[in-house]
């Protein structure tokens, strides 16, 4: 996915992609798929969804995806009150790419042997499990529910406009903006 921009102003760009992906096909559970994030840091969120500022470590938390976890594995602990906040995983990860095209997370499914790797030039990943999601009818009259689905939104930070300390998704006036995210699959 290229996404790009022309400004004669300075404007706020922070396009992404909400696309759903379960690697066991329509209307399953996602919670046994294997998940890894290459960040050692999220921005939490308050209980309104909005990011606090705050950019704080995944160690040691449910957050931390840095070697492969299987979704559901603590996506219930809602004694951790991100979990609670978001009813499970609907949060921005930092990424460590640096601002460079690289390999940013990897699912993968044991029952279906698909592997898909996210790769982006951005600073962020908004990663959402489908907490929502309920009494959904797709195609051919599949009904999806909670966590049938999992988002990789790469992205500027949420609310970085607002925030000192997040990058910036200002794109100065008569620049271009320009960024990638690759979606890639395959089977092991």
């Amino acid at each position: 996915i290229r996404y790009e921009a022309e400004t004669d102003k300075p404007t706020i760009v922070n396009m992404t992609n909400h696309s759903y992906f379960n690697l066991d096909g329509d209307a399953a559970n996602n919670a046994d798929h294997l998940l890894m994030v290459d960040a050692d840091y999220y921005t939490p969120v308050d209980s309104t969804f909005m990011t606090t500022g705050e950019i704080v470590p995944v160690e040691g938390t449910p957050m931390d995806f840095r070697t492969p976890t299987p979704v559901g594995a603590r996506i219930n602990d809602y004694d951790f009150v991100q979990l609670k906040n978001g009813n499970g995983y609907d949060h921005n990860w930092v990424l460590e790419n640096n601002g460079k095209f690289d390999k940013v997370a990897e699912m993968s499914s044991n029952e279906s042997g698909i592997v898909m790797e996210v790769y982006t030039d951005l600073p962020g990943m908004q990663l959402y499990t489908g907490n929502f999601v309920e009494n959904e009818i797709g195609k051919n009259g599949a009904v999806y529910d909670v966590r049938h689905g999992v988002c990789f939104e790469t992205q500027y930070f949420p609310d970085a406009i607002n925030k000192d300390n997040f990058k910036s998704p200002l794109c100065p006036a008569g620049e271009n903006y320009r960024t990638i995210t690759v979606f890639k699959f395959g089977v092991e």
